[in-house]
């Protein structure tokens, strides 16, 4: 039968409307995927009952990283053998951001084949934002999608990573390109967890603290600030206060905007060069650190803009340095070129333009024309802000 060619140049043949024949496939619905963020001290020693009661019938799969699992995954996964329930052995892959990969995903998948996990399986995420995001995604796609269970070790994961649904892994093209959006079952939040958190990591974490206090919440900007020595000593009553207060504020701007459409964006301020700079350091840095470093230059780039009062940015920047967090670029040897050029990778950009979410003020985002919360930026005044804030020039 002899195939007739189409010239590329000229359209197809149009198909006469007689001859289409259009099935739909009717999929609208409405669905409820509420969850509630339980915080309590002490609260890790009723997780297993507590999980138990909540998936009656099924099998569980704690997955933990190599700093946290000797101190808290075998005790978890013995008390839920102890209830009666099916527990297959913990998942363990080494910790730091390089596990935020398609290979250690794949790794958890196998391992959880290989113990004959099906469809009835919950998925426990026991550890900090690096786990949460692999485990998380792990559950979005094993068997189509099983129960996942989220429980922060860190301050990080506490008060941001374990809320909201996102999961992602890392690329050599950026980080958090590929993931999806799934939301826990429930979180489970111990401050008690944070007494064997490294302090690095803590004063990371506050980083996120610090950004959402920015983004929407001037009250707690200022709580942080005057209670800043108790909450580094780890005071526990201020820590339980501070976690709630940050849940609450990453809850209210899910519940409005749960698949970033437009304001969950500004959850994102300080990342947009924050994951850049994470790239472009081999993940060096950790990620609050670089988030610290991103808000200090995009809150310049809003003073540049227009948008926000220089003593604002300087109120943003003071913060920042008394929990010891980077507030610039210096001595990091990275190239304002090579960051404009990773900003136009991340996933608010469109058509290889990078958009930024910006502050109008400590505790308000600025919106754009259209009312959305990213904004488009001139790549001199972000080559300037980034310049200034210690990037190196091209050679």
């Amino acid at each position: 039968m002899a195939v007739r060619k189409i010239s590329p140049d000229r359209p197809p043949p149009r198909i006469p409307a007689r001859d289409m024949q259009e099935v739909p496939v009717r999929l609208k619905r409405e669905t409820d995927d509420s969850y509630k963020i339980l915080i309590a001290p002490g609260l890790f020693e009723q997780a297993a009952s507590r999980l138990a009661g909540l998936f009656d019938g099924c099998a569980f799969v704690v997955v933990s990283d190599s700093n946290v699992a000797g101190l808290y995954a075998a005790a978890l996964t013995a008390k839920l053998r102890e209830l009666g329930r099916r527990v297959a052995a913990p998942i363990v892959f080494p910790a730091g951001e390089q596990s935020k990969s398609r290979r250690v995903k794949s790794r958890v998948e196998d391992r959880m084949f290989r113990s004959g996990l099906g469809r009835d399986t919950v998925v426990v995420a026991l550890g900090g934002g690096v786990v949460g995001d692999v485990a998380g995604f792990v559950a979005a796609t094993y068997a189509r999608g099983v129960e996942l269970v989220q429980i922060p070790t860190s301050l990080l994961a506490m008060v941001d990573s374990s809320i909201g649904g996102k999961t992602g892994l890392d690329v050599p093209w950026g980080k958090n390109l590929i993931g999806a959006f799934h939301q826990p079952a429930i979180v489970l939040i111990d401050p008690r967890l944070l007494g064997t958190l490294d302090p690095a990591q803590f004063r990371a974490g506050m980083a996120e603290v610090v950004k959402h206090a920015v983004i929407r919440d001037r009250p707690l900007f200022k709580f942080i600030e005057a209670n800043l020595a108790g909450i580094i000593r780890k005071d526990e009553e201020l820590l339980a206060e501070l976690i709630a207060r940050n849940c609450r504020i990453k809850a209210a701007v899910v519940e409005e905007d749960e698949r970033e459409s437009n304001l969950r964006q500004i959850l994102n301020f300080g990342h947009t060069v924050g994951h850049a700079v994470e790239t472009c350091c081999g993940y060096r840095l950790l990620h609050g650190e670089a988030v610290a470093a991103g808000m200090c230059v995009e809150a310049d780039l809003a003073r540049r803009m227009g948008l926000l009062a220089g003593e604002a940015a300087r109120q943003v920047s003071a913060l920042l340095q008394r929990l010891k967090l980077p507030v610039d670029l210096a001595g990091l040897k990275i190239s304002a070129e090579k960051l404009i050029e990773l900003t136009a990778l991340d996933k608010k950009a469109r058509q290889g333009r990078p958009k930024y979410a910006l502050p109008c003020a400590v505790g308000e985002m600025a919106r754009a024309v259209g009312g959305s919360y990213v904004h488009e930026v001139d790549e001199r005044l972000a080559r300037e802000a980034l310049l200034e804030k210690g990037a190196l020039p091209s050679s």
